[in-house]
């Protein structure tokens, strides 16, 4: 099996095949002591209403005595504001910027989240929250206050699940992005978002990896995703919702979660969480709210998917592409990225879409077993609404 990189790059090794989910967007297992699938955390909504229960009272005509109830100690309301540094207090500040969106699709409808880039109503998702109004629809952002606002997509970028959305408001509340290249494994961080519709969930959690290769998606629309994996519950309806470090900044967008398969029930939180880091998400957005596209970086080869590793095997070369410019050769196997070591294909994606069209990039591979070095500038193609 072979896949065209800078076409449709749906990456999918011998060894860890596709699972799915009945979750808008399904994702790529991961071979971890079991059946794991990813799954887009996007919420589906469940027509019906919901049964509450409740006590049914009959009244009757005749007295009863009540004795006076016995008065119990309590302390007044706490007028405290939560102390400066603590989670309290950076939610109290972030949450206003975060919001819930409900896509209405032709034939599905689904929930998500998202946060405010801009005050003047730019709004940052996953692609996969808004792909189901992609066909016609409706779309609509609700603010913490309760408002609904319409939203227009104004663009998006499957290759790495992200949208931009606009409502027609202006003086939002804008997050604080942070920078997602200076992360250490075992940082606090916390999750908001509407898990299972559920407006202004909060939950906390650390840095359980960096650089974490994920696909999520089909044949269809493949995302990679060079992701943070925290242990902060996130669930369906998370998706698109910020990744806030302690200080209340912007580190990276929940996008998907693992879960174990047994076939019947939807996907949940097991402590694996995947989100996009901030930077790669900061450039697509700016480039989107100016033009309406965005700009995925290519280096020109397609890979065999069938190889074990380590490495990446080149079996395609683009003509003129940048790895045919800097040299590199059909059968050559790519094993590193600057000073990343590549174990496999779906690295090989991420890794380069951690960079920008145009970088210029050292990119180490061997020919006939010897190694050699190449310097590349990735090319690129745009992604338009």
């Amino acid at each position: 099996m072979t896949s065209e990189f800078d076409a449709d790059p749906f990456v999918s090794p011998v060894n860890q095949a596709p699972t799915f989910v009945p979750i808008v967007a399904k994702q790529r297992g991961l071979g971890v002591g079991g059946t794991i699938l990813i799954a887009a955390v996007t919420a589906a909504v469940v027509g019906g209403g919901a049964g509450f229960g409740g006590y049914l009272l009959g009244l009757k005509s005749d007295s009863v005595a009540v004795s006076a109830p016995a008065a119990i100690a309590q302390v007044s309301t706490n007028q405290v504001p939560p102390a400066e540094g603590t989670i309290a207090a950076m939610v109290q500040q972030v949450l206003p910027s975060v919001v819930y969106i409900e896509a209405d699709g032709k034939t599905q409808s689904g929930s998500g989240s998202g946060f405010v880039l801009r005050s003047d109503g730019y709004i940052i998702t996953n692609n996969h929250v808004v792909d189901l109004v992609k066909d016609g629809g409706k779309l609509s952002v609700v603010l913490t206050d309760g408002t609904k606002l319409k939203g227009e997509v104004v663009g998006t970028n499957p290759a790495y699940d992200l949208a931009v959305v606009k409502v027609d408001q202006g003086s939002l509340p804008a997050v604080t992005l942070g920078n997602s290249e200076t992360l250490h494994v075992g940082e606090a961080v916390v999750a908001i978002g509407a898990p299972l519709g559920l407006a202004g969930t909060v939950t906390s959690g650390i840095i359980s990896a960096l650089n974490r290769p994920v696909t999520t998606g089909d044949t269809n629309s493949t995302s990679f995703i060079d992701a943070i994996q925290t242990d902060a519950a996130i669930n369906p309806g998370n998706s698109g919702g910020p990744l806030l470090n302690s200080s209340g900044q912007v580190i990276g967008i929940n996008s998907a979660i693992a879960s174990m398969a047994n076939g019947t029930s939807e996907a949940g939180s097991i402590g694996l969480g995947f989100a996009i880091p901030v930077n790669s998400a900061k450039r697509i957005a700016e480039e989107i709210i100016a033009t309406g596209t965005s700009q995925t970086p290519v280096i020109g080869v397609s890979l065999d998917m069938n190889f074990p590793g380590p490495g990446a095997k080149v079996i395609k070369i683009t003509g003129n592409g940048p790895a045919d410019s800097a040299g590199i050769k059909l059968n050559d196997i790519i094993t590193k990225i600057e000073e990343r070591v590549i174990d496999d294909s779906t690295e090989l994606v991420v890794a380069i879409r951690e960079h920008a069209p145009g970088d210029k990039i050292k990119v180490t591979f061997t020919r006939g077993g010897t190694p050699r070095t190449a310097t590349v500038t990735l090319g690129s193609s745009a992604v338009k609404q």
